[in-house]
């Protein structure tokens, strides 16, 4: 039985301009010691779908309007706000994209690290401070027992990363979502991030849901992939099936686009046009206006995702007319 199954997941946002579907009727499961790579440009809804799960969607101006996100057997979007604490921080934890802004400036790292081990378990404070301690130097922090009491301010943006890391793992949770932890830092701090959370997942058999916008990272992380666009999932796949034979335009066009498959001094490939706008209704494939495989039927029918293979699906009408 997964770990956590989201099923037909739609979250709106209400605004003077309209109603921004900003999640569309995404499902996925995760199982037990799994990494599932969440993968699309910005704006897709990855951030929101996790977000969401998380209870942290801001209403007003957004509305889980359907779906369920079953997590060991208790039901995330319509659990009780009780229930919700005793999951949140202790057994599902997140580590957020900018620690800048999700460290507290006023507090010290030590307290800020505590705080969760004081909530979620009976814990002297003492006890707590040497659980703090022992997180920050598995996390790599040199001179942990001083630097613990210094302000978010007098770390490098790669040492708050890595706090933001032993915070979200100092409870072991069962399932850690990580949304593009990696982004603001530099390729050498990148990689010894993602080891280290590579390392940790081992070490607690914890699941993970790493949302990326680099195929690059999800190769070399992820064990499942979800491809989404404009709300929506429009690919799923393992990933070696997905690097392999990508079968949506869209998951096509986003291996296109990796720096590093692109032919020394050529043009590097992009994807033509912009996302749709998800406050209008989109009739037909999200996707269409920016296709270069797109007929008439793909701009007045929307596509569903069929099965293509073993744990392979993807929702393309002429990939699956067999046209393509």
């Amino acid at each position: 039985m997964p770990l956590l199954t989201v099923t037909d997941l739609r979250t709106y946002f209400y605004t003077r301009s309209g109603v921004y579907r900003a999640v569309d009727g995404v499902s996925f499961s995760v199982e037990r010691g799994e990494t599932l790579g969440l993968v699309g440009e910005s704006g897709s809804g990855k951030s929101v779908t996790c977000y969401s799960i998380m209870g942290l969607v801001l209403t007003p101006p957004g509305r889980i309007e359907s779906g369920t996100a079953i997590f060991d057997g208790v039901d995330l979007l319509h659990c009780t706000p009780a229930q919700a604490r005793t999951i949140r921080g202790k057994r599902i934890a997140m580590i957020f994209q900018d620690p800048m802004t999700s460290l507290n400036p006023y507090m010290r790292i030590s307290e800020q690290l505590i705080e969760p081990l004081l909530i979620h378990e009976k814990i002297s404070k003492r006890d707590a401070l040497a659980r703090a301690l022992a997180m920050l130097e598995s996390v790599g922090i040199n001179d942990a027992a001083k630097r613990m009491h210094l302000y978010p301010h007098e770390f490098s943006g790669g040492m708050r990363q890595r706090v933001m890391i032993a915070m979200a793992l100092i409870t072991k949770p069962e399932l850690l979502i990580a949304d593009e932890p990696t982004t603001a830092l530099d390729v050498t701090v990148q990689a010894q991030i993602l080891e280290l959370i590579k390392k940790m997942q081992r070490e607690l058999g914890m699941a993970v849901i790493f949302i990326t916008h680099d195929l690059g990272v999800v190769s070399g992380l992820c064990d499942r992939v979800q491809v989404m666009y404009a709300g929506r999932v429009v690919e799923t796949a393992d990933v070696r099936t997905l690097f392999r034979a990508p079968q949506h335009p869209y998951t096509r066009g986003l291996q296109r686009s990796i720096p590093a498959l692109q032919p020394k001094g050529a043009e590097l490939y992009t994807i033509n046009g912009l996302p749709p706008d998800v406050s209008k209704p989109l009739p037909g494939c999200s996707f269409a206006a920016r296709c270069e495989f797109a007929i008439d039927r793909c701009t007045a029918e929307q596509p569903t995702l069929a099965t293509f293979g073993p744990g392979h699906a993807q929702a393309c009408l002429r990939v699956q007319a067999g046209e393509l």
